[in-house]
């Protein structure tokens, strides 16, 4: 199942998961010591697929102005159990649809580790910076626009 909840529509099981996932793959597993709640998450709509009651791929949705003046994507993930099947395309396709379908919007700006680039390439995302380090890891700034698609 798929869900697009707001922070307050989170259940405290759902939010400790994410924020479990998140802090498994970005802190752990990419040794990558960094403070992972910001405090934007209180403004994200938070799209993740679970099954069997587990989150098995995430990522958060910010409005403009939070992050960035577009909105913004970040936070992609997929459980290290559930990778190779595909989700990280579905989530990452459902969550644009959701900014062009719910939201109106057009544009979308997200900052992403540089070996993904080639994927978020895929989806129309064009990089739109050099690369840069951020918590040590290089990533780069990329930008989707619909207009002219």
């Amino acid at each position: 199942m798929e869900y697009y909840k707001n922070f307050d529509e989170l259940t405290k099981k759902e939010l400790y998961e994410i924020i479990k996932l998140r802090i498994d793959i970005f802190v752990v597993e990419q040794n990558c010591p960094y403070p992972e709640l910001d405090r934007k998450d209180y403004k994200a709509i938070h799209h993740f697929i679970k099954e069997k009651d587990e989150i098995i791929a995430y990522l958060r949705i910010l409005p403009k102005g939070v992050s960035y003046d577009e909105v913004s994507i970040g936070r992609v993930i997929v459980n290290k159990n559930y990778r190779g099947n595909g989700y990280a395309k579905k989530i990452l396709k459902n969550a644009i649809n959701f900014v062009e379908q719910k939201w109106g919007e057009t544009s979308i700006r997200l900052s992403g580790q540089k070996y993904l680039e080639k994927f978020y390439n895929s989806f129309g995302f064009d990089t739109v910076s050099d690369v840069y380090l951020e918590d040590n890891i290089p990533h780069v700034e990329m930008l989707y626009n619909k207009r002219g698609r």
